[in-house]
């Protein structure tokens, strides 16, 4: 509603003018011309802000600000023109949001690397027409996620590759040590205490309480710290891979040392501020209870 009114203080101070340098005089003559003018003076305290922090304007031109505003004001029910206006509003939000947000997701902080701008609008203005496209929409449908994913995991491998390899090298050294045992997956775990209780199906609720840390030994999470010591609620197969075939070896009342591959962790993901992609993790994990 703030919205609403913000813009339509903007429209009332353009409305009618065109002119560069800030549009008409008032003209106070009846109560409701106060009214409007008031209105209008109320709506705009904010409105540089807004414009510059939220949607993304130069102040330094804002009478080309008013200009637009008047216009697509007074376009009225012209079809034609409201079409034009609507394209220009999604057009910019597909050449700064969309265009930057995607560069951003798929190559972070290399602003070496973009996608084409071109082909992105040649191929939103072909999906829209429902013609002339140059893929299939159902192959698009099919194979954009897992193309978006390859090109991101291949940026932040080269990006990351030595927090990736600092990995695979404790690995190396760590399934050689006493108690240390290798699943086929590539868990590695070893028993600090063993349990006789139940061992928990993959959709089981459980009780655990844990502790992560790095590589470095850096903790980033710790339910005996955060949690006022007590065990935490979690259904098995919610979890992280690593932690999803841990759980479903142990029995009730297991104390584990977990070390996950960056595969069976977050992979390429960043959690928290902590847990960079492609990060190995070590756990200390206690099956407290499993639910029945």
């Amino acid at each position: 509603m703030k919205k609403l009114l913000v813009m339509a203080g903007a429209a009332i101070i353009a409305f009618g003018s065109c002119q560069k340098n800030a549009g008409p005089s008032a003209s106070l003559k009846t109560e409701l011309d106060t009214l409007s003018y008031e209105l209008g003076m109320a709506n705009s305290k904010g409105l540089k802000t807004y414009l510059s922090e939220r949607l993304g304007v130069d102040t330094a031109y804002m009478d080309d600000f008013y200009k637009g505003v008047a216009s697509a004001a007074q376009a009225g029910d012209d079809k034609k023109k409201a079409a034009y206006f609507a394209g220009i509003q999604i057009g910019q939000q597909l050449g700064t949001q969309m265009y930057k947000g995607v560069n951003y997701q798929l190559f972070g902080e290399d602003s070496t690397k973009t996608i084409s701008l071109r082909n992105l609008i040649a191929g939103f203005i072909a999906g829209t027409k429902g013609k002339g496209e140059k893929i299939p929409m159902k192959q698009v449908e099919k194979e954009l996620q897992a193309k978006m994913t390859s090109f991101r995991e291949k940026q932040l491998s080269t990006v990351y590759s030595a927090n990736k390899e600092a990995g695979e090298k404790f690995l190396a050294a760590n399934k050689s040590k006493a108690g240390v045992k290798t699943t086929k997956s590539g868990l590695q775990y070893k028993v600090i205490k063993e349990g006789n209780g139940p061992i928990p199906a993959d959709t089981a609720k459980v009780q655990v309480s844990y502790e992560g840390r790095l590589i470095d030994g850096t903790v980033f999470d710790s339910s005996y710290k955060n949690n006022n010591g007590k065990p935490v609620e979690v259904v098995v197969n919610q979890m992280v891979p690593g932690w999803i075939e841990a759980l479903t070896l142990m029995p009730e009342g297991s104390v584990w040392e977990i070390y996950l591959p960056q595969e069976l962790g977050y992979g390429s993901r960043e959690a928290g501020d902590k847990i960079k992609p492609f990060s190995t993790l070590i756990f200390k994990l206690e099956l407290v209870k499993v639910e029945k």
